[in-house]
């Protein structure tokens, strides 16, 4: 998720007016709509519970009646606007693969939306998905920190991955293993690959989307996403109903191509766009006896 490089200026220019013409179409539907109660932002925190900014009340200067409503622009999208608008640093991901899943959020949103990984990006992606519940999982702690000085209001966790890209093929194998296909709480998994470290109110959401952005997998002795792309698949067939779109980022790269396809299934593919794919994963709860690839 961190950009090691900074990406072109186009490409910030392109992400300010996507957020503007957000910021104008919000503006053109408060004035044919009710004003909405402000949702209140969840801050940051290494806790499972994040805590709520007290509501602000509307001021009677909105409740005249030569106003037919006043509406604020969303606290996380103003964030946005502020952030891309006063930084040289742009998301790692490119415009075409950013609108993947932006497409998705955009019929989705407000949801649950759960990313591996904590970056430059996360602001906007919590933007996109304005009153709903966007979660980050680093494996950097001090970057956390980083994060949390400028981004106060992004909620995410620190967690541990005790797995290494060179153990990628030794880990393929036991992921073929029967155990590894059984469906169940992640926590609960006897599969090796899956994670159960996380906070219990991770397993205990119903996600509708999921982002595998994350750990670092570009060196043999990184964390790599084996563990994170067997997971996410195995929250989303898990979910008690409905569907959960999965993406992937880095597909370039061997573990991600590979682990993705075996356990995401290419049965499961929507669509691939650059480097990231799209996945579409059925509750197996909801129906029981699906086999674990189509």
């Amino acid at each position: 998720m961190k950009s090691k490089t900074h990406l072109s200026i186009n490409l910030k220019l392109i992400l300010l007016c996507f957020f503007f013409l957000i910021l104008l179409l919000l503006i053109v539907t408060s004035s044919f709509s009710p004003s909405q109660p402000p949702i209140a932002e969840t801050r940051l925190s290494n806790s499972t519970k994040p805590t709520q900014e007290p509501q602000s009340t509307v001021s009677s200067a909105c409740s005249s009646h030569l106003t037919p409503s006043c509406s604020k622009i969303p606290t996380s999208l103003a964030n946005a606007l502020i952030h891309f608008a006063t930084t040289n640093i742009t998301p790692q991901q490119t415009l075409k693969e950013i609108s993947v899943s932006a497409r998705v959020l955009a019929t989705k949103s407000p949801c649950n939306f759960l990313v591996f990984g904590l970056g430059h990006d996360s602001l906007m992606w919590t933007a996109l998905n304005h009153g709903g519940r966007t979660v980050f999982l680093e494996e950097d702690e001090s970057w956390i920190g980083q994060i949390q000085q400028r981004l106060p209001t992004l909620e995410s966790y620190h967690v541990v991955y005790d797995t290494k890209v060179h153990q990628a093929d030794e880990l393929m194998k036991l992921g073929m293993h029967e155990e590894c296909k059984a469906v169940s709480d992640p926590r609960f998994s006897k599969c090796q690959l899956s994670l159960k470290g996380f906070p219990n109110d991770i397993y205990d959401i119903e996600w509708d989307l999921i982002m595998v952005d994350a750990p670092t997998g570009y060196h043999d002795d990184a964390p790599g996403r084996m563990s994170a792309i067997y997971t996410a698949g195995l929250m989303a067939r898990n979910k008690e109903e409905g569907e959960t779109d999965v993406f992937v980022h880095d597909v370039d790269r061997v573990v991600e191509d590979k682990f993705s396809n075996a356990f995401l299934c290419e049965g499961y593919l929507r669509e691939q766009e650059g480097r990231i794919r799209h996945f579409n994963i059925p509750s197996y709860r909801a129906r029981p006896g699906r086999p674990f690839c189509p």
